[in-house]
């Protein structure tokens, strides 16, 4: 990385903002089953992750406990039901009501935090949970009568709730593994679960042409390595809170692209549905970011 990106966190930050943005758009693009698609995103960030575990992180590798698999094997899991049901959601649902609802992660994770981790949700942090739910409720409405397209809205949510599970999981593994051998063993795991997945549903996975190989690909690349790696990398100079925030323009950005490449419009209704989900994610990482 030059240096200059390492002078100025929030230009890296913005890159992985701007990198993670573009996931809906490469699964929009693709023809294949969700599940394809997810495998292939998965296939393709392990290969490339592997040589540079390989090359520095035999050892640490090589410590993992029990505990530290079977964790890392749960966080894989969710990942798993995170991409096959958020991909699936974006063949039913708009990209800005799937990206906005899947941006309710921040929300599933307090709740966790606070039940599964003896952690406090501010009382500040009450009133933004409310105010996120208010607006997924009108982004329902303003989808129930367009087909699937409420079902999409579910499927987003439950998507957000699976990686608020992995995003826990990891809290607690980044204390005792790298970020490097971490994220290996889940993806390792999310993709084997995948092509279980695959297998019990009967979904070949090749044979789809090099359209759906190019899509896995830059999905592994610009929205894996080159999106959430990037916010990792950035958390050494920045706060959560902050980090947290910038990761609110994904919505934006893939609902403008969504908007220029496929010609989705929103309604007022769902914009006025998708403002309170992003104002409630929002405020909630300003009531976190005042806690000591």
């Amino acid at each position: 990385m030059s240096r200059r990106l390492r002078a100025d966190p929030r230009l890296v930050l913005f890159l992985g903002v701007l990198g993670a943005s573009f996931s809906a758009i490469f699964v929009r693009w693709s023809q294949a089953p969700s599940l394809v698609t997810a495998t292939g995103r998965l296939g393709w960030t392990v290969l490339l992750l592997l040589p540079a575990v390989l090359r520095s992180h035999r050892a640490e590798l090589r410590a993992a406990t029990r505990r530290d698999l079977l964790l890392c094997a749960l966080s894989g899991a969710c990942l798993a039901l995170h991409f096959s049901t958020w991909f699936e959601s974006l063949k039913w649902t708009s990209i800005a009501s799937s990206t906005v609802l899947v941006s309710t992660e921040v929300i599933f994770s307090a709740l966790g935090f606070a039940l599964f981790l003896h952690g406090r949700v501010p009382k500040l942090g009450v009133a933004a949970i409310a105010l996120a739910f208010a607006g997924s409720v009108a982004l329902a409405l303003a989808d129930a009568g367009g087909g699937g397209a409420l079902a999409g809205d579910l499927l987003a949510v439950l998507a957000a709730a699976a990686v608020a599970v992995y995003t826990l999981i990891g809290q607690v593994q980044r204390s005792r593994q790298s970020t490097t051998v971490y994220t290996f063993l889940t993806y390792t795991a999310c993709l084997l679960v995948l092509l279980a997945l695959d297998a019990a549903t009967g979904t070949p996975v090749l044979g789809w042409g090099l359209r759906e190989a190019v899509v896995g690909l830059l999905l592994a690349v610009f929205c894996t390595l080159l999106g959430h790696s990037l916010f990792s990398w950035s958390l050494k100079w920045l706060s959560p809170a902050y980090v947290s925030a910038a990761k609110l323009c994904e919505p934006v950005f893939a609902s403008v692209l969504g908007l220029l490449l496929f010609g989705e419009g929103i309604g007022p209704l769902q914009g006025a549905g998708a403002a309170a989900v992003l104002a409630g994610v929002l405020l909630y990482t300003k009531a976190e970011g005042r806690r000591p």
